[in-house]
């Protein structure tokens, strides 16, 4: 939990004292330097504290608000508390094999309208196809994706990706090859370049260049897949 920290960056940030933050707050000081020293305050001190800063109680609690920018920074205050960093998405679903073993599931272009609304659904997920790669590492968890359109050739259409979830967004590098599954453009594969820290968003470009780069808000994304490996075998789906 970030409280203490956060109220105290906070404080600093709007250039205010422990006695005149404690008087906005209709706190007393010796309080308000117990809260920065990680003291938990009761439930209605932490909604007095979330209303003076703009921010939500989760936010001031579970985000390192030091480690964000001064425009992430500015959306919190304006009411878009989303996830920056994709780390709070719900728990991946995935399906084992006998061994305990994760599977690698297949989805078919002609699957991936459902998928987009199933991804979450353990009896959808269980639907799906399954194979496995002996060679990849066992550390990971692996998706298989078929391609859509010609934007990111040399893999040419139809082509089997393989890639490997990511958990943390903040991690992923600029030009990495990824599959990403969006609410409403459906699953795309693409280069993906980082701009969280000043837009809060992904850059997208095919290396395919008669396709132009385009944004993609993480609001709007709901996982993403780091290219591993691709194939053509038919999978009969």
């Amino acid at each position: 939990m970030f409280f203490p920290t956060n109220i105290k960056y906070l404080r600093n940030r709007k250039k205010l004292s422990q006695a005149a933050l404690a008087k906005e707050l209709e706190l007393t000081r010796t309080s308000l330097a117990g809260y920065e020293k990680n003291i938990q305050p009761p439930f209605r001190v932490l909604i007095r504290f979330a209303e003076y800063f703009d921010m939500s109680v989760d936010a001031i609690l579970r985000y390192n608000l030091k480690a964000l920018s001064e425009f992430q920074l500015s959306q919190i205050e304006q009411g878009f508390d989303i996830d920056i960093t994709g780390k709070k998405l719900r728990l991946l679903t995935i399906s084992v094999n006998e061994e305990g073993d994760e599977n690698i599931e297949v989805v078919p272009i002609k699957a991936q309208a459902g998928y987009t609304n199933g991804f979450g659904d353990l009896e959808y997920i269980e639907s799906l196809d399954k194979f496995s790669i002996p060679f990849l590492p066992k550390d990971k968890t692996y998706r298989t994706f078929q391609i859509q359109g010609d934007s990111m050739l040399p893999v040419p259409e139809g082509t089997w990706v393989t890639c490997s979830y990511i958990q943390d967004w903040e991690n992923i590098k600029d030009a990495t090859p990824c599959v990403i599954v969006t609410k409403d453009e459906g699953i795309v594969f693409k280069l993906v370049y980082n701009q969280l820290d000043t837009k809060q968003n992904f850059q997208l470009v095919s290396t395919n260049r008669l396709y132009k780069p385009y944004e993609l808000h993480i609001k709007e994304v709901l996982e993403i897949w780091q290219f591993e490996t691709y194939n053509k075998f038919d999978i009969d789906s």
